[in-house]
């Protein structure tokens, strides 16, 4: 089959909530992926952050195959000889006292919800069904009907109303907002510290340091969505790390499982998650032994080839290099890390067709918000690598 057939078969019988590049991958090793052509293309979009340790790496494959040979799925009815295992591999590496394991990050998300609300009821004493949560403009935590209830991005919510009450949206990176609009009744703040999918957009310096004293001033919880931004992509383990806070809950998911698997889950102290009940929340794929199992490998990869400190200076290098290209068309080059966002100014056509020129050039992007391109290879990518993109993402950046 050629390329465009398989584009057929997902046109024809697919549901286009999607608008990919057509560019159809078969397999990938490291930072390199081939289509069904045998060409072959750098990712820099790593599914998200999802394969921060890099495409089918050996120790996930090998984890994978073994478990999946011994016990794949048990549900929570009974235990696992993994999970245990796992929870205590996040706390050893976060110092979270518990996690709650969940599949995707929307999942991940909405338990943070619960917990929150929980929390306010049972520890800050909100009045019933009054609890209000905080959140930011231009946040993307996920597409639930709750979730995307209090998106500010219009087209996320058309057409799937009515929507959970209790969210109240302020403009993100302003503390000064964060404080007007607490009540008695708030029990959460919940914030990206980088938003990535709007755009890779970056807070003041200090926000989150601010964040914090905000939340202990008025007793509620400090929730970061670092489902994208944690684990290693920012150059540190997570991207509130860069400001030495601690969130009350941390929520991670994406490249918990390397890309082999989904696995997300909530990290908090004992005095939040520890309010959950038998009955009160679960899921059946949620904490199955073969996650768990390679869960606990991609961890392992992470810490033990160094990935984060390979994404803080190698990070730093492709910034500063992407800042100097001498480009009209280029407004801002910001970012984390491997976390990186390129601007471009309105005039320059939007990032798409960008986009593409890069991907018939061997490197594969995704534009966001129409005007930027994100550029967030895996953590095991080398300077040369970078190098060779780079005389690319030049010459494509420079055409009319």
């Amino acid at each position: 089959m050629q390329p465009s057939d398989y584009i057929t078969l997902e046109e024809q019988y697919g549901a286009h909530n999607y608008h990919p590049l057509d560019v159809v991958l078969e397999r990938g090793q490291g930072v390199w992926l081939y289509d069904v052509t045998g060409k072959e293309y750098m990712d820099c979009l790593s599914a998200y952050s999802a394969v921060n340790q890099g495409h089918c790496h050996p120790r996930l494959v090998q984890t994978m195959i073994e478990q999946a040979q011994r016990l794949t799925l048990t549900s929570r009815a009974f235990r696992n000889n993994k999970l245990g295992q796992l929870y205590q591999r996040l706390h050893d590496l976060t110092g979270y006292d518990l996690t709650l394991p969940m599949n995707s990050g929307a999942e991940a998300v909405e338990t943070a919800l619960k917990a929150a609300r929980k929390w306010g009821y049972q520890v800050k004493k909100v009045a019933p069904d009054q609890a209000e949560i905080i959140v930011c403009e231009g946040n993307f935590h996920g597409r639930t009907i709750a979730i995307v209830g209090f998106s500010s991005e219009a087209q996320y919510k058309e057409d799937f109303g009515p929507f959970a009450p209790g969210f109240k949206l302020i403009p993100y990176g302003s503390a000064k907002a964060l404080e007007a609009a607490i009540t008695p009744n708030t029990v959460a703040f919940l914030v990206e510290p980088i938003q990535g999918e709007a755009g890779v957009v970056m807070p003041p310096a200090g926000y989150l340091r601010e964040v914090r004293q905000i939340c202990d001033r008025h007793n509620i919880l400090f929730m970061a969505d670092e489902i994208q931004t944690g684990l290693g992509r920012t150059g540190q383990l997570f991207a509130c790390d860069h400001e030495g806070v601690r969130p009350d809950v941390m929520i991670i998911g994406k490249a918990l499982a390397g890309g082999f698997y989904p696995v997300s889950a909530v990290l908090a102290s004992k005095a939040v998650l520890g309010l959950f009940r038998p009955g009160d929340h679960g899921s059946t794929f949620g904490g199955n032994p073969l996650g768990a199992a390679v869960a606990i490998e991609a961890l392992a990869v992470l810490t033990e080839e160094k990935l984060i400190e390979n994404a803080y200076e190698l990070g730093e290098y492709f910034q500063e290099r992407l800042a100097e290209i001498p480009s009209p068309h280029i407004k801002e080059v910001r970012g984390k890390g491997l976390l990186i966002g390129m601007e471009l100014k309105p005039e320059a056509g939007g990032a798409r067709r960008f986009c593409e020129a890069l991907q018939e050039r061997g490197i594969l992007c995704k534009e966001t918000h129409q005007h930027v391109i994100r550029f967030a290879p895996p953590l095991v990518i080398r300077r040369k690598e970078i190098d060779w993109a780079l005389q690319h993402i030049t010459e494509v950046l420079n055409m009319k």
